[in-house]
């Protein structure tokens, strides 16, 4: 093991590793007061999640930590679980890294199977790690076959929610008689962009590539930018049975162990997907931006494209954050070029009243059995940012041409919150000393919104700006598809807002491709001097607008409802462990607090609180002693002990067990005491990943990444 050391300018840190799917990390560490640090990919070789390790840290010039992993001290499993795979070569087995928390398979030599079958789960014993020599082995100690209620999870749900599992026979038939391969003479008429670099960035789990984007500089300033979207509608005809099968579902459903696809894979996953090298038809939108990010002209086409490299999240910020990688150094000016744009339409964007939520995204991690063994909660990396906002500047630019042409579309809208729904934030706000009153009936150029993110900036980097991100969101109104474009989109600020960009997965974008088609195919009408195409009746598309708006919250509660089932069995492997939280949510029968290790909610009962009878001032959002004063307040800092985790009911149950420490009676917290502590929720950096080792067994291990080794990785 090696020597802890401080090298120069940086501080050392001991913590837990989380790591992701797209190869990064997230050091949780050891001190509380300490903030999360980003570990890039280049360090992650050899280290598993939940291992325990010191790493080399600094600060860089947003205030977030990034670190160098130095070693690691020990390892947090001896065993793993998951699904034996024979290797038909050498007689062995492979137990694949389904979760992403290894960072590579596991290889099982013939002697040691235990005679397991392709498809069992076993229980495996890790015989060596993954940076050792042999590699990451281990040997089969239990065939366990197959696992029951677990498995039925995600069925029970879509069962529950009546979302369409089966696709039609008709569907399927159309489906059947469609090319494997994109066809040369539907390149006719197209636009060819073929020797345009263009790519696709996605996560390392996706296999639907909607989108692939591209820029250049104009001669005299500005840019110009191409989206490419997968032309879906050549493939779907609008009435068809296919095209009937894909309404009735309107969108993919994402499970964290499958997915329940809107069109057959052969199209989801073959002829529309956007796959490096292979030729592909897509609907392109194709922008001129000014130096301030202002859109000076635009125009729409049908090309046939290529996708150059099929990019991954944690690859592009790496490149954009000086570390190379020679695959890819025939795309990465222009990845810097486009990184540029988004951070210029980000800064435009903020400055006219879009929202900035930064609100952590769980996924949940399950093994092969349908237990889950992670959840991972992360923030957006600027690569998530970067190809969002090209995303947002197609969706703006097609509903605003849309919309001059006058055809019956549908567009995305998000009304005003009800001015009650911002009541609490109001408080809130008057309790930190800011004067803020929101008025959404006259909410004059995204007045209401620059509040909101007043409030946001108030509390950016400290505690409370995870649980004010999620009242925020909470006071929000239900985004909706509508045929009426004079509402807008509050939450982003945008007068004209429309979703043009992932055709393979959402239907309304479906119905956006056809009608910007009929659009343009109308204009050459006229110019020829021809007759119009017929568009559908706005009665039509409001009608359609009502459907897909409900089949997205249905997907949406699916979504909800398997990972509250999986979160409480998820928890229930933690019962009696005590863990901290924050207050997220006060009611009249008890407090709702948020882990930090892991984003998981429970409640803590009113009729456990001790030493008090509380009372509930609803006005306020507080819990009131009435003997002693304490008051209970939104954000605080608690630790709570894991007391019950009931899946049939979807519930966990938490007891406060540093009830003691709670607030005294003159009201002030000791939340904004923590600033020294660095930014717990914006120092966490890119992402914050939460997983739980699946056994006990602890290994010591060596030390994994010198100074040395990362200049060779960096040079391949």
């Amino acid at each position: 093991m090696r020597k802890q050391h401080r090298l120069s300018g940086k501080v050392t840190v001991t913590g837990r590793v989380k790591r992701n799917a797209d190869g990064f990390g997230f050091l949780i560490p050891d001190k509380i007061d300490f903030p999360d640090v980003y570990l890039p990919r280049f360090t992650m070789k050899g280290v598993m999640t939940d291992d325990r390790v010191t790493a080399s840290c600094s600060k860089e010039r947003d205030g977030r930590y990034s670190g160098e992993i130095i070693e690691v001290v020990t390892r947090a499993a001896g065993q793993v679980v998951g699904k034996f795979k024979r290797d038909e070569i050498y007689g062995g087995g492979v137990i694949a890294d389904d979760s992403r928390s290894w960072g590579q398979n596991l290889r099982i030599e013939p002697h040691v199977t235990k005679n397991a079958k392709d498809g069992q789960l076993v229980a495996v014993k890790i015989l060596t790690f993954p940076e050792s020599e042999e590699g990451f082995t281990g040997e089969v100690i239990e065939v366990m076959g197959a696992y029951g209620d677990p498995l039925l999870d995600t069925k029970q749900v879509l069962y529950e929610h009546h979302v369409p599992i089966e696709f039609t026979k008709g569907a399927l038939d159309i489906t059947a008689r469609l090319p494997e391969l994109v066809d040369e003479k539907d390149f006719l008429g197209r636009k060819d962009l073929r020797d345009k670099k263009f790519v696709t960035i996605d996560g390392a789990t996706a296999r639907d590539f909607d989108d692939a984007v591209y820029a250049e500089r104009e001669p005299h300033g500005g840019f110009r930018v191409w989206v490419a979207i997968a032309d879906v509608s050549h493939y779907v005809a609008e009435g068809n049975a296919l095209d009937l099968c894909a309404y009735e579902r309107g969108t993919s459903v994402y499970f964290p162990d499958m997915v329940v696809p809107m069109l057959p894979e052969k199209l989801s996953n073959g002829l529309c997907s956007l796959n490096p090298h292979l030729p592909r038809l897509a609907l392109v939108a194709e922008m001129v931006l000014n130096i301030q990010g202002e859109v000076t002209d635009s125009s729409f086409y049908e090309a046939v494209f290529m996708s150059h490299h099929r990019l991954i999240y944690g690859e592009v910020e790496d490149m954009i954050n000086g570390i190379e990688n020679p695959k890819y150094n025939d795309v990465l000016p222009n990845l810097n070029l486009m990184a540029d744009i988004a951070r210029i339409l980000m800064k435009k964007r903020f400055a006219e009243g879009s929202l900035d939520l930064e609100i952590p995204e769980a996924q949940l991690m399950i093994d092969a059995s349908g237990v889950p063994i992670d959840v991972v909660r992360g923030d957006r990396l600027f690569a998530h940012r970067l190809i969002e906002e090209l995303m947002l500047l197609a969706n703006v630019c097609v509903a605003r041409f849309i919309s001059k042409s006058g055809k019956p579309s549908l567009y995305r809208i998000h009304e005003a919150p009800f001015s009650d729904s911002l009541k609490n934030l109001e408080i809130m706000a008057h309790n930190w000393g800011l004067k803020i009153r929101f008025n959404t009936e006259e909410n004059r150029k995204g007045a209401t919104q620059k509040s909101l993110m007043k409030m946001l900036e108030f509390v950016r980097g400290k505690p409370e700006e995870n649980i004010l991100s999620i009242l925020i969101l909470r006071s929000m109104k239900q985004a909706q598809y509508s045929a009426d474009n004079t509402i807008g989109h509050f939450g982003l600020a945008f007068d004209d807002y429309t979703h043009f960009t992932s055709p393979i997965r959402r239907y309304p974008d479906l119905i956006v491709h056809r009608v910007l088609k009929k659009v343009i195919l109308n204009q050459r009408h006229a110019e020829k001097g021809h007759e119009p195409r017929e568009a559908d009746a706005e009665s039509d598309m409001a009608t359609k607008g009502v459907h897909l708006s409900a089949c997205e919250q249905r997907a949406n509660k699916s979504e909800r409802e398997l990972m509250a089932i999986k979160r409480c069995r998820f928890m229930a492997r933690h019962i009696g462990e005590t863990l901290d939280g924050m207050i997220t949510g006060i009611a009249k029968f008890g407090i709702f607090v948020q882990l930090r290790a892991y984003d998981i909610d429970g409640l803590v009962r009113i009729d456990t609180l001790t030493g008090d009878r509380f009372e509930f001032d609803e006005e306020k959002q507080k819990l009131i002693g009435r003997k002693t004063g304490t008051i209970i307040s939104l954000g605080d800092l608690v630790k709570v002990k894991v007391l019950r985790a009931d899946p049939e009911a979807r519930q966990i149950d938490f007891e406060w067990t540093d009830q003691k420490n709670a607030n005294a009676h003159d009201g002030k917290t000791n939340r904004f005491d923590t600033e020294e502590r660095g930014t717990p929720q914006a120092d966490r950096g890119r992402v914050r990943q939460a997983r739980v080792p699946q056994h006990s067994g602890k290994s010591k291990a060596g030390p994994v990444h010198s100074k040395k080794n990362r200049k060779k990785r960096r040079r391949r």
